[in-house]
């Protein structure tokens, strides 16, 4: 008989026991206490907060440049990561306090924050004073998009998650299309400053929501206490779990490539094709490309099957990256085609982010909430340098963005076999 004495066995049993079955289909579903539109909304709009807080700041860099005096103008893109910083470092502590103390809690907390963060950036009078808020911001949106995550993972299994997932993103996707309009808005009738005073609305508005709303789903016999040996052997569970840990590298490599274009979308369209103002129309084009795979995934996935859906968008992705490089390094950029191109790209992303994370999260149940934290903090960190990498080297040219899509899909392919231990395009979900 094994020794269970050691809380990291126990925890891989547990995992173990959720993922011994390569052709089951069985799914768990338990009810969340509230309609499912609503569910899947307050999911989806928590999540959108983290969007927000990255897309409505894009067509103010050039005013916020000037207004703290960054000289140089890639190191614009600190206001984007250092949000991202804290958004994807501050996963990796909430998820054990969302195992020990429950899902609402540290929801409420972390809202809370994002929206005190919100408040200090409207009165930020430095550069320096203004990266400590939006990593706060950061933080906040961290705890509460652990414990959204979280959520789901109580309360869905299998390509049932995966389809939760793929209409949250759905919805969250429709974020970055009316976000840079409204910052645009925002900068013709007022200052920079205001686009705070959104944040800090969209944060307290989700607060007294989800407090008003949103039940726990971590019933007390399924909590973990804080003891420092039980979150080590949660947070060994999570990183060596063949498939989590694939997934979530993968992810954190097609992150990379979104991150970069987040990064370089304003300079490529306004600098590189003189673009102007029109630039949240054209940058809501593509996010509306996004939504709507998104949308195609959550139809297509229970018939078809995440990794089938997600595998081939992978490999789409990785192409296309490979055909905007060779264009820029040619010399024969073209608004159109970059912009096709592009699009493509970006609806590639939207059959991976969700199914990726799914199937990432689907083995570790029994630690839903350290699972999303190292999870979270993986992806989201690693592809935020990542991209901050890319963006660096932005050139005058679409040939950097083009780098990134390609190399980082090459390695997210790498991931997918390290994961799936060789293989892709099989249909059965483990579960």
């Amino acid at each position: 008989m094994k020794d269970t004495s050691d809380p990291s066995d126990a925890l891989a049993e547990e995992a173990e026991g959720q993922h011994t079955e390569p052709n089951a289909y069985s799914e768990i579903i338990r009810d969340p206490g509230i309609p499912f539109i609503e569910f899947v909304t307050i999911i989806a709009m928590i999540m959108a907060l983290n969007a927000m807080a990255i897309d409505v700041m894009l067509p103010a860099l050039p005013a916020m440049g000037d207004a703290l005096n960054i000289i140089e103008e890639n190191n614009r893109q600190l206001i984007l990561l250092s949000y991202l910083i804290g958004f994807g470092g501050g996963q990796l502590f909430f998820g054990p306090i969302t195992d020990a103390l429950g899902r609402r809690k540290v929801m409420a907390g972390g809202l809370a924050l994002y929206s005190l963060a919100s408040i200090a950036a409207i009165f930020a009078v430095d550069l320096d004073q203004l990266l400590l808020e939006r990593v706060l911001q950061g933080v906040g949106c961290a705890a509460a998009r652990v414990a959204a995550l979280s959520v789901v993972r109580d309360c869905y299994t299998g390509r049932k998650m995966g389809k939760v997932m793929s209409l949250v993103m759905m919805v969250f996707m429709a974020v970055p299309v009316i976000a840079p309009s409204i910052g645009q808005a925002v900068l013709l009738f007022a200052g920079w400053r205001w686009i705070f005073t959104l944040l800090l609305l969209a944060g307290f508005g989700m607060l007294i929501w989800t407090v008003l709303r949103l039940p726990e789903t971590l019933t007390p016999e399924k909590r973990r206490p804080m003891e420092l040996s039980t979150i080590i052997g949660a947070y060994k569970i999570a990183l060596t779990t063949r498939v989590s840990l694939g997934y979530t590298v993968g992810t954190a490599f097609i992150f990379g490539g979104l991150f970069s274009f987040l990064a370089m979308s304003q300079q490529i369209f306004v600098d590189v094709f003189g673009l102007g103002n029109l630039f949240p129309i054209v940058f809501a084009a593509i996010a509306i490309a996004m939504a709507g795979s998104s949308f195609t995934n959550a139809q297509l996935v229970e018939a078809i099957g995440m990794r089938r859906l997600s595998h081939g968008a992978a490999v789409l992705y990785t192409v296309l990256g490979f055909v905007v490089f060779l264009i820029s390094a040619l010399g024969f950029e073209n608004f159109w085609v970059f912009m096709i191109l592009t699009a493509i790209i970006m609806m590639s992303f939207g059959f991976m982010g969700a199914n990726f994370n799914a199937m990432a999260m689907e083995p570790l149940g029994a630690i839903a909430g350290t699972a999303s934290s190292v999870i979270g903090f993986i992806s989201t960190l690693g592809g935020a340098l990542l991209g901050y990498m890319m963006g660096q080297l932005f050139n005058g040219t679409t040939l950097p963005l083009g780098l990134a899509f390609s190399i980082y899909g090459l390695f997210a392919i790498g991931c997918i076999l390290y994961a799936e231990r060789g293989r892709m395009f099989h249909a059965l979900e483990r579960t």
